[in-house]
């Protein structure tokens, strides 16, 4: 009798988030009259519930932010800690959680680098960065790729290559180019060098017709996230620095979603032959257990500003909590070779099980990644590499769902991307899922 009580309870405060989300919660990126009736209430590692305790098995990692797992002790204790000694100071002011949270980012960054400047997300990181390169530059056009990802705010989203963008254009010198991506090469190419060696000169064309001089920087995600986990070519991002260099122009990269762990490295950048100027971070840093990001900067850029002021700055940069969860979360990395993890199991488990899933399902046209940093590209014909249609797409996420698993699906694809903790026997449960999906969520199609 008292279990079916509490079971009626639970279940009740499920109902009763849902109703609370429907009657008063505007969510992003979406049409309202299509809410979601997913409820999370707690987590723990790679795992998260809702009231009822229907559980999930998180391979999204939320928005790929939660690197080091739900609820990880440590930080969850600092930040209990930190509350209890101070849970709010101003910018301006010293305070120790702040510089220790800033030593250990620096620590991993490239020799060069002695300063961060700390935002509340990736959207005001890169935000800032744009504001830093132009600064510094004196110039103010600003390029990136259109399939690309920088965050919602005024130059972030213009930078943004995908949709996003069109209906948000209200800042100005922004232009994009085409970034490589050979499984639907804008370059005619076939092989990864010369997907490589073509993109870079369409770029430098682009530079050449906007005038070097008017440049201040080349955005870049070192590692497209959300358009596709597109990994660059050999010697693509060599290249663009390159091009940078020979015409002064500033290379910023963008390791929100692809550093601190994700790849299996601090930075995605480390795996490749290049040296940003400006390096714009936030989820991984401290999973995103408190808002935070922020700009690593290297030195000739932040001493542009020892005596000019920054004409920049948020109420909550360097907030405590953020800068508590950040030491505990990169300690925690650490010590428990929680990086190594990832890169080990991508090797390991997850490279070998997505090239198994792609031989016996025709609908995978490619497998691409790294870490714990995947995509599966679903297709309608690997002949024609025509993109599985969305309806098609939306049953499998809802399967995913209704059997344990929370997936990140983004246009025709299912990006593989658990958190950095996560073990071979739970990737083993979650390509199980997603093999019995793809095997029946289409059935009766073409």
């Amino acid at each position: 009798m008292t279990e079916n009580v509490t079971e009626s309870l639970t279940e009740s405060l499920d109902e009763l988030a849902r109703e609370l989300d429907r009657a008063h919660v505007f969510h992003s990126w979406s049409a309202q009259a299509q809410p979601s009736s997913l409820v999370v209430a707690s987590g723990l590692g790679c795992r998260v519930w809702d009231h009822a305790g229907r559980e999930y098995l998180d391979f999204s990692s939320q928005l790929v932010n939660v690197n080091i797992g739900h609820q990880h002790p440590a930080v969850v204790q600092a930040i209990r800690e930190q509350a209890e000694l101070l849970t709010t100071i101003a910018p301006a002011t010293v305070n120790l959680a702040r510089g220790e949270a800033a030593k250990r980012i620096v620590s991993h960054a490239p020799s060069g680098f002695h300063k961060v400047f700390f935002t509340n997300g990736g959207a005001d990181a890169n935000e800032n960065a744009i504001r830093m390169a132009r600064l510094h530059t004196g110039r103010d056009k600003i390029l990136s790729t259109y399939r690309s990802y920088h965050g919602n705010t005024g130059a972030a989203v213009v930078a943004t290559g995908d949709w996003r963008r069109i209906p948000n254009e209200f800042a100005r010198g922004h232009v994009h180019f085409f970034g490589p991506y050979l499984y639907r090469s804008e370059f005619w190419a076939e092989s990864p060098e010369q997907e490589s060696e073509r993109a870079l000169r369409h770029l430098e064309h682009v530079i050449l017709a906007e005038g070097p001089s008017s440049i201040a920087a080349i955005l870049l995600e070192t590692i497209p996230g959300t358009a596709g986990i597109l990994i660059p070519p050999p010697g693509y991002l060599a290249g663009v620095r390159e091009l940078a260099d020979r015409h002064g122009i500033l290379l910023i990269l963008d390791e929100v979603m692809c550093g601190f762990g994700r790849t299996g490295r601090w930075f995605a950048f480390d795996g490749y032959d290049v040296r940003p100027d400006l390096i714009s971070f936030a989820k991984g840093v401290n999973s995103g257990y408190v808002p935070v990001g922020g700009v690593l900067i290297s030195d000739p850029i932040a001493a542009t500003f020892d005596e000019r002021v920054f004409p920049g700055g948020l109420t909550y940069s360097g907030h405590p909590l953020a800068m508590a969860s950040i030491v505990a979360a990169l300690d925690a990395m650490e010590s428990e070779g929680i990086v190594a993890n990832a890169r080990d199991v991508g090797d390991t488990a997850i490279a070998p099980a997505l090239d198994d899933l792609a031989e016996r399902h025709a609908v995978i046209g490619e497998v691409r990644g790294e870490g714990v940093f995947w995509a599966l590209e679903l297709v309608a014909d690997r002949e024609t590499r025509e993109p599985l249609a969305p309806p098609a797409v939306g049953r499998i996420k809802s399967a995913l769902v209704e059997r344990g698993l929370l997936p990140f699906v983004q246009d025709n694809r299912i990006h593989v991307v658990p958190p950095c903790i996560v073990t071979a026997d739970e990737v083993a449960e979650a390509m199980a899922i997603y093999d019995e999906v793809l095997s029946t969520a289409l059935e009766g199609e073409g």
